[in-house]
């Protein structure tokens, strides 16, 4: 199957497309702020650059897109229909560094929390969410 768009125009909306600041992690940082969180982002200095790093804590936070980190049995990810090998490949590679990145921060002493993107879809959000808190503060103080 050939693609819709030219070489072009697809390269350009890829190139669009955010690591940081996505609409699901800006969803849980919005919630956590004004429960009174305090976090930093992206630290360079953990493994895998966490989204959220709560330091008071030891735990981190990963927002995930379903499509991006290869979420298995969920509506939003399936493999693309061009290019299926190179983009199951690359998948794979995003789902085991994040596999080593969680295995490093573990051994340090931090607890990773993963969210996925069809978590923070509008059935589930607020659900998510709660529990988002809940598992910050619990072991926590």
């Amino acid at each position: 199957m050939t693609d819709v768009h030219s070489k072009k125009i697809r390269s350009y909306n890829m190139s669009r497309i955010r690591s940081e600041d996505t609409k699901p992690e800006m969803i849980v940082r919005r919630f956590l702020f004004s429960k009174g969180f305090r976090y930093r982002l992206h630290d360079k200095k953990l493994p895998g650059k966490p989204d959220l790093v709560f330091p008071k804590f030891r735990k981190v936070i990963f927002v995930h897109g379903c499509y991006w980190h290869g979420h298995e049995n969920c509506r939003y990810y399936s493999p693309p229909k061009t290019n299926t090998e190179w983009w199951t490949d690359k998948i794979g590679e995003n789902k085991k560094r994040d596999e080593r990145n969680i295995g490093i921060l573990k051994k340090m002493g931090w607890t990773p929390i993963i969210i996925w993107e069809c978590q923070l879809k509008p059935d589930k959000k607020n659900e998510t969410l709660k529990s988002i808190a809940e598992s910050l503060i619990k072991n926590g103080e």
